[in-house]
């Protein structure tokens, strides 16, 4: 059985919204590798108490670190952000899991009545899937943080029971219902899991990405942002993910880092 961590950068409103992008990001392994990862997370996190003074039980919140935001204002200069967040990528790539990332832009968007969250849970759940068929039909469960549980969990049950993928060979869908998740998705807080925590690194790491590789009019980053990373930092931190093949490059062909885009 795998466990799959979801965590989000942007907002999901739509037509009203205040970023074009949202990202959706799952961090999954293996129920036996968990134990193990934990481990990795809890010595890395004594390492960056000892050297950065970062305490233990202190969310890894990304947006924040990086735009020296609360709580972390004032206690890191802008090298010392970079170098936590390197350390983070590295720490994520050292750690036995796979990971899926999925963007929507909402400049494509035709449709007033396209529900941003549902569709981009939709592409992470069906991608997982795919994952667990090709892997002796293995199953997951899905722990996400509390703020979107409900509509989570409603999308979930829908794909349970009525699921159309586009078909790559020819016109229309064909119907491939999802059975291979267990149970509704788990409600856990992100403070409290450094697993979710992870997946929140990433979210906002792609989200940056996507703002300059994948959207037709790039985004200038904020200054906050800029004084801690330059453009291109952002896809080095994710080759260190592609180096140790953590990255589920199935789930987009077309991409690099196999991070699934739409709306096409």
């Amino acid at each position: 059985m795998y466990i799959a961590y979801f965590d989000e950068s942007g907002d999901d409103g739509y037509p009203n919204y205040s970023s074009q992008l949202f990202v959706m990001s799952v961090v999954y392994m293996e129920e036996s590798n968990w134990k193990q990862n934990y481990e990795i997370i809890r010595k890395f996190r004594k390492f960056i108490k000892d050297k950065y003074g970062f305490p233990i039980k202190m969310e890894f919140h990304c947006r924040q670190l990086i735009q020296d935001k609360h709580p972390y204002h004032g206690k890191y200069n802008p090298q010392e952000r970079k170098e936590l967040l390197e350390l983070q990528f590295k720490l994520i790539a050292a750690l036995d899991l796979k990971i899926i990332n999925v963007v929507i832009d909402k400049h494509k968007i035709t449709s007033n009545n396209y529900d941003v969250l549902k569709n981009a849970f939709t592409y992470s759940l069906q991608r997982i899937e795919n994952d667990m068929l090709s892997e002796d039909d293995n199953r997951f469960i899905v722990i996400t943080d509390e703020g979107r549980i409900e509509k989570m969990t409603a999308v979930s049950r829908l794909l349970q029971r009525i699921n159309y993928i586009p078909s790559l060979f020819e016109e229309g869908s064909y119907r491939n219902d999802l059975k291979t998740i267990l149970e509704d998705p788990l409600p856990k807080k992100s403070q409290e899991s450094y697993f979710i925590q992870l997946s929140d690194t990433l979210a906002y790491i792609v989200n940056l990405y996507a703002q300059r590789n994948l959207i037709q009019n790039p985004i200038n980053w904020p200054r906050r942002v800029s004084d801690v990373l330059n453009y291109g930092d952002e896809e080095e931190l994710l080759e260190i993910l592609l180096r140790k093949q953590r990255l589920n490059l199935k789930a987009n062909k077309n991409n690099k880092f196999g991070i699934v885009h739409y709306p096409k």
